[in-house]
């Protein structure tokens, strides 16, 4: 069985109107690369924060809640009703969530998978995300014969947390980012190729492009890519596919994951790989001292 993944860069600078016609932008996105072919859908870190110059501010509500208000009460119900397609699956980027309950606030990822609503917390925050509180779960769900992570930006350059996943058969790890500099598309993209090698999966990068009228968001570069591990039964395919870094505009790259090759290589017990050292021999759960000298 395979996969057919469009990886989607997201302009948030894009001339909307109002709320409901920067989402319907958002949804036709995905719905073209559905219609064409495509079974998953991954948009990049706060894809949904360039509604915030679509809407009135007030003191008593920063950019941060008000985009989580309209999201999640004003634009929900059309999104869900839109998105409940049966054999395909989203992530739709990244919007901040306001816990009713707490009051804390989250970068959190919507998830759609064959109609059922999921949803993946940042974990590791940087420091201009500062009124966000992290998330404390990483969530690996089944699809299509394949059990996939979202992990997000800055989450992919921790290196303890792919430690976390290893025994856990992760196949695909799907990576939204918003980065303002070619030096946090390097980051983020030369870790993912790390994440690939060492945790024997596909990693999907999608960045966010262009300028919006955000504190948080207001300039954006990234490209795409998909990595895969550098073993021999992927010998015949691209280990790494990166386009060009964009400044702007939304762009597109298709790619077909397969569960096959994956299941081959982790039969191999003949040739290196990091992948197959479970939490245990890595070092997690058996003492590994560091000490100064020779």
């Amino acid at each position: 069985m395979s996969v057919t993944l469009d990886l989607l860069t997201f302009d948030p600078g894009l001339q909307a109107t109002s709320p409901q016609s920067y989402a319907e932008a958002v949804l036709a996105s995905i719905e073209q690369s559905w219609d064409s072919g495509a079974d998953l859908v991954l948009l990049p870190e706060f894809t949904w924060m360039g509604l915030e110059p679509l809407l009135n501010l007030t003191e008593a509500a920063t950019g941060l809640h008000r985009v989580a208000a309209c999201f999640w009460q004003e634009l929900w119900p059309s999104l869900h009703e839109r998105l409940q397609r049966p054999g395909k699956s989203v992530v739709c980027g990244t919007v901040p969530f306001a816990d009713p309950q707490t009051g804390h606030l989250y970068n959190r990822a919507p998830i759609w998978v064959n109609g059922h609503f999921g949803h993946q917390d940042k974990l590791h925050l940087t420091p201009w995300e500062s009124a966000f509180t992290p998330g404390d779960c990483l969530r690996v769900w089944e699809w299509m014969g394949l059990r996939l992570a979202v992990i997000i930006c800055l989450d992919i350059e921790i290196p303890e947390l792919s430690v976390r996943l290893r025994d856990s058969a992760v196949d695909v790890i799907l990576c939204p980012s918003a980065t303002e500099t070619d030096l946090g598309v390097e980051r983020v993209d030369r870790c993912a190729s790390a994440r690939a090698v060492e945790l024997g999966c596909y990693v999907g990068v999608s960045h966010l492009t262009g300028q919006a009228a955000s504190e948080l968001i207001d300039q954006n570069v990234g490209r795409l890519a998909l990595y895969r591990p550098s073993q021999a039964a992927f010998r015949d395919e691209p280990r790494w596919v990166e386009t060009e870094i964009y400044t702007e505009g939304c762009h597109r790259l298709r790619e077909i994951l397969t569960a096959r090759p994956l299941e081959v290589m982790r039969r191999m017990r003949v040739e290196t790989n990091p992948s197959l050292l479970g939490k245990e021999l890595a070092g997690m759960e058996r003492l590994i001292r560091v000490e100064s000298g020779v």
